[in-house]
């Protein structure tokens, strides 16, 4: 019962006020009690957090925890791209000439998603990989290539779901949802990480500051179960030949190559 409780808060939850509420209360000290059932009902591996599960004082700090060093692995090898969540792959596939991606049999706009056709051109007949991250999942952010921010903006205001439903059923949630958009140059070519948030305005938080990320890096964090998109540039991204979706995946592990379309290094 309280799983179906938890899962309507926290994934089905997408009007103003009632954000609001969820959010005030996920900050309370009152949330504490239900600290230790969230972790339980959704399984969390305890063993991984740097804090012991009483520590946390509210159900926010326990959505935005932190993990001891030593449990992800970032694939340090030059030319990979790493995953930067926790996260199940849900889709991946070819952005068309007409700067659209098919995402569970529902066409999304890249260019209603980075919001001009200019951000869009670059990314046409490139790569998208969709990855969505479940209450149960880390919720932090981290760069899956090295490179130089060049630009990074925030579109969209109300949130509708992100989960699987969301996205077969949901109206544009890809591309009109909140969503805070950082556009990385690599030595390769661009790379667009596409932060979805997955409730009302402000469900994502920056922590990185300055211009310069190295594989692995923390970006950001999401404060509720949400949504990333990674946008390629054509002729960059050379998917791994393990990845079929939907698959597990854990920050730090390789999703792919960068390449040059001419097949140089």
């Amino acid at each position: 019962m309280l799983k179906h409780v938890y899962r309507f808060m926290i994934e089905l939850t997408n009007g103003k006020w009632s954000s609001v509420i969820l959010k005030v209360f996920a900050r309370s000290r009152l949330s504490k009690l239900v600290v230790p059932s969230f972790a339980k009902i959704y399984h969390l591996n305890q063993s991984e957090m740097d804090k012991a599960i009483h520590e946390y004082p509210t159900l926010h700090d326990l959505f935005i925890r932190t993990l001891k060093k030593e449990v992800r692995k970032v694939d340090t090898s030059t030319k990979t791209v790493v995953s930067p969540v926790d996260a199940v792959i849900e889709d991946v596939g070819t952005i068309n000439q007409t700067s659209e991606m098919v995402v569970k049999g529902k066409t999304y706009s890249i260019q209603e998603m980075l919001g001009s056709q200019e951000s869009a051109n670059k990314y046409l007949q490139g790569t998208y990989m969709i990855l969505y991250l479940s209450p149960s999942h880390y919720h932090r952010i981290h760069s899956p290539v090295k490179g130089t921010i060049v630009k990074q903006w925030t579109l969209g205001s109300k949130s509708y779901p992100v989960n699987k439903m969301g996205l077969k059923y949901g109206v544009r949630t890809l591309a009109k949802n909140y969503r805070m958009i950082t556009e990385v140059d690599t030595s390769y070519g661009y790379t667009a990480i596409v932060k979805v948030g997955a409730m009302f305005v402000n469900s994502i938080e920056r922590t990185h500051t300055g211009t310069e990320l190295e594989k692995g890096d923390e970006m950001a964090y999401f404060s509720f179960g949400s949504t990333v998109v990674l946008l390629f540039e054509k002729g960059i991204f050379q998917l791994d030949s393990s990845i079929e979706t939907p698959k597990d995946i854990r920050i730090g592990e390789k999703i792919g190559l960068l390449i040059k379309e001419n097949g140089g290094d």
